[in-house]
């Protein structure tokens, strides 16, 4: 089971939130934080992130976190700068490093029908592995699953799959359709 949002507080007036220990509760393994909606749309910081990711694995929750860059950033070629700076902030004095995942997630083709090519994913997904063997190891950095999200759809996700450095998918709009989640979701049963 899996959240698409957590709040960083145990309790308090924080209405529209909900807290992790609510997750707990539920059962939830996994909760996404840092997605470029909550970023854009709600005003989340790397700080605010890193607060996240750190009560949930407080809790005995796997936090996803999502970076990725804009079209702008990616044009003016600083999508790498932005990734690190993210992946910094939000890791940020964060204990239990393997039990995160990290979801690359470009911008510029949430919901939008575009989509990365998958070598330009596998090329973001392998310098975030590099970045995580510099910064804290060999282990962790292949402890850490790295997922790409962004347009993922079944016509994508055999070749997305296929790249060393993506090691799953982060589904958005393509989990509303019966079909073509279960084709994505069931991506090694079928190719296994």
């Amino acid at each position: 089971l899996g959240a698409q949002n957590v709040y960083f507080e145990e309790s308090g007036a924080y209405t529209g939130e909900i807290s992790g220990l609510m997750l707990k509760d539920m059962g939830v393994e996994y909760a996404i934080v840092g997605h470029s909606e909550r970023r854009e749309l709600f005003f989340e910081s790397d700080e605010m992130i890193n607060n996240k990711v750190k009560k949930l694995l407080e809790l005995g929750i796997n936090p996803i976190l999502c970076v990725g860059e804009t079209l702008e950033e990616r044009e003016k070629e600083i999508h790498f700068d932005k990734v690190k700076s993210q992946i910094s902030a939000c890791l940020k004095d964060v204990k239990y490093l393997e039990k995160v995942v990290i979801a690359y997630e470009p911008i510029w083709a949430i919901g939008t029908g575009k989509s990365a090519s998958s070598d330009d994913a596998e090329e973001m997904c392998a310098f975030i592995r590099s970045l995580l063997k510099d910064n804290y190891g060999k282990e962790i950095s292949e402890a850490i699953r790295i997922q790409y999200g962004g347009s993922v759809k079944p016509e994508t996700i055999d070749e997305l799959m296929s790249k060393e450095n993506i090691d799953g998918a982060l589904v958005g709009g393509a989990s509303l359709n019966i079909e073509d989640f279960s084709r994505i979701s069931n991506y090694e049963v079928i190719n296994g």
